[in-house]
């Protein structure tokens, strides 16, 4: 009895928690549907008198259509490319043997005790050197290459048993197939999973379109949220309605791949 009493009162917390973890997103929605003096009424109302959907019409109708294609077009291509690539890089560093392997690896790994901010202007003179200023495609390659992501599913790759290596080398499977075919199977969780992560990085992005990007057309959905504003500031009407358009993608990728978040958490666990 005691047992289930004192389920009862943690399933009753963590319910509350999750209510108060809730609250900041039901805000979100609520003053994406009010008018711009009422926003932030004290007290607040969360249910408006007058339901302003119009907020949604004057988003859309502001281009941003085209904001929401460019952000899809550079996350899921930059999500691509960085899993593909952290994903040969880990199976390079937990699987090939070679010289120096280890020792590249710590060089590897400590550029990840860099701040991003402190290569911004290497960053920005080699981009304009190399006429990727201004361009998806010098947008595209600024994530597409994670340290965090190699260090990520290498730990996945080395858990692994050699065996199946081994043994597809006895069969006269190169490295290439052993990574298609045997190795990338085994650690799809995880994989899965830092692409959804890479999707979701990539997608909230907005200090690497504000620095290299000057288009309008070539904006992204981050940068144009922050731009619904007026002499008299911010409208954080409009900020809500295209914050709320601009978090479907994430729910939908959430929803999809969740299995697959918890499925490499679970093994993450497991082998820690």
């Amino acid at each position: 009895m005691k047992h289930h009493v004192s389920k009862i009162v943690f399933t009753v917390i963590m319910f509350i928690v999750g209510i108060v973890f809730l609250l900041p997103f039901i805000w979100m929605l609520s003053a994406s549907v009010k008018p711009e003096n009422e926003v932030f009424a004290y007290p607040i109302q969360w249910i408006p008198d007058v339901w302003r959907w119009d907020n949604y019409a004057t988003v859309w109708s502001s281009g941003f259509p085209l904001y929401y294609w460019n952000s899809i077009k550079v996350t899921i291509l930059t999500t691509i490319i960085s899993t593909t690539v952290s994903a040969m890089a880990a199976y390079g560093f937990s699987k090939i043997e070679f010289r120096g392997r280890t020792t590249l690896f710590i060089v590897v790994l400590a550029t990840f005790m860099i701040p991003a901010q402190a290569i911004l202007v290497p960053q920005f003179m080699l981009y304009m050197y190399l006429d990727l200023f201004d361009t998806h495609l010098g947008l595209i390659l600024l994530n597409s290459f994670s340290v965090l992501g190699t260090f990520m599913l290498r730990q996945f790759f080395m858990g692994i048993h050699d065996d199946y290596i081994a043994s597809a080398k006895i069969d006269g499977a190169g490295h290439i197939t052993i990574f298609t075919r045997v190795a990338v199977p085994l650690v799809l969780p995880a994989i899965s999973t830092y692409s959804i992560l890479r999707f979701i990085w990539t997608w909230n992005d907005y200090q690497g379109p504000l620095i290299f990007l000057r288009s309008d057309s070539l904006t992204t959905i981050p940068l144009a949220i922050s731009r619904f504003a007026n002499e008299s500031g911010q409208l954080y009407s409009l900020t809500m309605a295209g914050t709320v358009s601009a978090i479907l993608p994430l729910l939908v990728i959430f929803f999809i791949g969740q299995k697959y978040v918890i499925e490499g958490i679970a093994i993450g666990g497991v082998k820690g």
